[in-house]
């Protein structure tokens, strides 16, 4: 039986090779479309699921307003974990981010990934060790552990246990080596245990919050009492002692200064990776959002081509519906043509998944560069999955077809009378809907989100980047070093000079931010009683001026004045108006002790990203706050444009031989640089315009499938008309109405949809277009009009037939 369907199969397939091509490359297109969102989907739900430890372990986060959360605490807590909280079963202060650093072994050198941690570390994240033990790797501030891609990059062949290394100029020793067994929220090439001093430091500072903390629970249920004592201790020792000493009850302070106290939120690593409401660990959050979207589209394109192939299925059953007439006639049963068919789905199926691997693997290399992943294809996960999606697409797929043909009337097929029931009928004329519907879906929703991205391109960001280099600047000196301040201002004033005197620098200057980044410190300010949180923008001379950031009011920091260094100060409009003062320039605020005066309004300009708010920004000289300099992290470099590539050599040729030899020159364009803060919608927009193509392309496949069935039943009616000498503009009017009716019916049932879920995307952005009725416009006129090249393309065949093919019998 099964050699007996293979034959009519194979016959099938040289008679009908179209409808064949198309029914695979659909199904195929939408099984890849999912097996890429399965990929980034199981690799996106992987963080931390190899962890033991990950419902136990919590990560402290201070909700310091009604929308600022920080993932950085205060460091006197440590002295209560160890006595107040029973619920504890250990706790662990870390730099929440990556120190990547130079680590030297004899003549080697590497740059690695470190994270400074207590030396409880391993007990949060347990990474087996496959020499050493993780109780001892960290006993002291002395020792490192490493891990083992990192230990035979700089060790080669040689044992790392107890071998001296040097780093941040200290002499460090390796206690183990370890290996990361899957994703993780912290993949570090290295760890130390460094950060001790820095917490002892700060133990009597409940106003910095400088570290990450981690802690990790005997009960998890108990993580809600944690906080609300956490909360109480940083009430008693914050608000209480800081109203007391300024003379006002706890309700009068906590006014003046926000309205609101600290509350603490403990997030659980299961969850870190997706739901963290801050990006709190160094690889970073992923956008859970854009996972949404992926896995939503491509299950909404693989129904589309399941829709398709039912379509095309039926369309082609009626140039089959003899063979059924005649199997029938020699006694085959219903069930047995059912299962011909829906095995005929099986092997077509098969096809198309082993058609869709290979997509998937030939374009796996753009796909991971595009999502910045290293995705494979292997894993027992990903097989089980698979074989679902097969399950499901022959199920869905076959078993309609299948007992669509079934069904057909022995007696009426052989007389050559293929009518169908009314529901059969409109079952496929909703399908066609349906796809219509999704049509619209993409080419509007692709449209809208075109707009947003070219509205962000092109939006003035209050400051022009084009000509600016940002390169990357490492302090070289300890904090703890003796005369630190003067030390890092003449380096950074020998770099700036040396560096003006190269061919093409037009100016160069630096500020303790950066574009597309943020201030990477925050503090607040008073006036007038009223307490506000603002980034700390610490800048040099010119930066202002070079950045082309524009004044409301007042003046730029002039080096001519020397209170510019000392009281002078500068606030963005986003500042005024919280300070609710119309004329701001001249009046005094208190910033951390210090009397400021403001010189000057800045234009508010986008820092973080156009998708986010603007904060209120302070500006002051780095000698007026002597500490800012020490955050500068790029140095900025205006160049002339007229021999840019030269000019930047020259300031790398300098910079390796002068500045810093031991790292890389890294370097990008001020602008470029800013772009990368919309980089995910960017890439959300591209993949609209992907989807948007193949979706258009399984939807052309259905309608050319639906129109050759719908005329091809029509033939008879077309040559009698003819006959009767219809013209061809009368009958290419009759065979195409309905399918005109379908459009405009799918469109309507995808406005609101698309609308809706378009307008939630939009949410994303602080600066953001509104949907007008010209994406639905355009959409339209795009989906009508290939509806019409496909239907009157189809239909014009028809009218050029020879009627006496259909008339002859009668």
């Amino acid at each position: 039986m099964i050699n007996n369907w293979i034959k009519i199969f194979l016959y099938q397939l040289k008679k009908n090779k179209l409808f064949t091509i198309l029914n695979t490359l659909g199904l195929s297109l939408g099984i890849a479309g999912l097996i890429f969102a399965i990929l980034y989907w199981n690799d996106e739900q992987s963080y931390n699921a190899w962890n033991p430890e990950k419902d136990n372990v919590f990560q402290s986060i201070n909700q310091v307003s009604t929308d600022v959360f920080w993932a950085s605490n205060v460091s006197p807590l440590e002295a209560f974990f160890k006595k107040d909280f029973p619920e504890l079963e250990s706790y662990c202060y870390l730099e929440n981010w990556y120190y990547e650093e130079l680590v030297h072994y004899k003549n080697k050198k590497q740059i690695l990934k470190i994270t400074d941690s207590q030396n409880t570390f391993f007990e949060f994240f347990p990474f087996p060790f496959v020499k050493g033990s993780s109780k001892s790797a960290l006993k002291d501030n002395a020792s490192m552990a490493i891990s083992q891609e990192a230990a035979n990059r700089l060790f080669g062949d040689e044992n790392p246990m107890g071998k001296e290394v040097l780093y941040s100029g200290r002499k460090i020793v390796i206690r183990g080596v370890y290996t990361i067994p899957g994703n993780s929220s912290l993949e570090p090439e290295a760890v130390t245990n460094l950060i001790d001093p820095k917490l002892k430091e700060n133990a009597d500072h409940w106003g910095n919050f400088n570290h990450g903390l981690l802690l990790k629970l005997k009960n998890p249920d108990d993580k809600d009492k944690v906080s609300l004592r956490i909360e109480k201790i940083l009430f008693e020792n914050r608000v209480l002692k800081w109203a007391k000493e300024q003379g006002l009850t706890p309700e009068e302070w906590l006014k003046k200064n926000g309205g609101e106290s600290t509350k603490i939120i403990l997030e659980p690593l299961a969850s870190a990776r997706l739901h963290s409401i801050v990006d709190g660990y160094a690889e970073g959050k992923g956008n859970y959002q854009f996972l949404l979207i992926m896995m939503g589209l491509s299950v909404l394109i693989l129904i589309l081509s399941i829709v398709n192939y039912i379509n095309l299925a039926t369309a082609n059953a009626i140039l089959r519906a003899k063979e059924v007439g005649v199997r029938k006639i020699l006694g085959a049963s219903k069930s047995n043509i059912v299962k011909q068919f829906i095995f005929e789905t099986i092997i077509i199926t098969t096809f198309s998944i082993l058609l869709a691997l290979v997509i998937v693997e030939l374009s796996l290399p753009y796909y991971n560069e595009f999502l910045g992943k290293t995705l494979l294809i292997h894993g027992s996960q990903f097989y089980i999955q698979l074989i679902i999606i097969f399950i499901i697409v022959v199920l869905v797929a076959g078993i309609f077809p299948s007992i669509y043909v079934s069904n057909f009337e022995t007696l009426k097929v052989l007389k050559g009378n293929f009518g169908r029931s009314k529901s059969g009928v409109w079952l496929r004329n909703g399908m066609l809907v349906f796809q219509f519907a999704i049509a619209t879906f993409f080419i509007v929703g692709s449209y809208i989100v075109y707009q947003q991205i070219n509205y962000l391109n092109t939006k003035d960001l209050g400051f022009k980047g084009d000509q600016v280099l940002s390169i990357r600047y490492r302090n070289i000196y300890h904090w703890s070093e003796k005369d630190y301040q003067v030390k890092i201002f003449n380096r950074y004033n020998t770099i700036k000079n040396e560096l003006s005197k190269i061919k093409g620098v037009e100016q160069v200057a630096t500020g303790a931010f950066a574009f597309g980044g943020n201030a990477g410190s925050s503090s607040s300010f008073e006036y007038n009683d009223i307490t506000i949180q603002g980034q700390n923008m610490g800048i040099d001379f010119g930066m202002l001026e070079m950045m082309k950031i524009q004044l409301k009011e007042g003046r730029y920091l002039s080096e001519k004045l020397a209170s510019d260094t000392i009281t002078s100060m500068l606030v963005n409009e986003t500042a005024m108006r919280m300070m609710k003062e119309k004329n701001p320039i001249g009046k005094e605020v208190d910033w951390n002790g210090n009397k400021l005066k403001i010189i000057g309004i800045v234009s508010d300009f986008n820092l973080d990203g156009p998708q986010s708010e603007i904060p209120p920004m302070v500006f002051f000289h780095f000698k007026t706050i002597d500490w800012m300099l020490g955050n500068a992290s790029k140095m900025h470099v205006k160049v002339n444009g007229e021999n840019i590539q030269q000019t930047i050599a020259d300031i790398e040729k300098f910079w390796l031989k002068n500045v810093d030899s031991d790292y890389p020159f890294e370097y990008d364009f001020v602008n470029k640089e800013y772009a990368r803060t919309y980089e995910t919608y960017v890439k959300q927009k591209n993949l609209f315009s992907l989807l948007n193509v193949i979706v258009i392309l399984i939807a052309l496949f259905g309608l050319f499938s639906l129109a050759s069935y719908s005329i091809q039943r029509r033939m008879k009616e077309i040559a009698i008309r003819k006959t009767l000498g219809a013209e061809t503009k009368i009958l290419l009017k009759e065979l195409s109405k309905q399918y005109i009716v379908f459009c405009l019916i799918g469109f309507l049932l995808a406005l609101f949809p698309v609308y809706f879920l378009l307008g939630k995307w939009l949410e994303n952005f602080a600066f953001r277009i509104e949907i007008s009725f010209i994406p639905f416009l355009v959409g339209f006129i795009i989906l009508m009009l290939l509806t019409l090249i496909v239907v009157l393309s189809k239909a014009y065949q028809a009218t050029k037939v020879d009627v006496l093919n259909y008339l002859k019998y009668e």
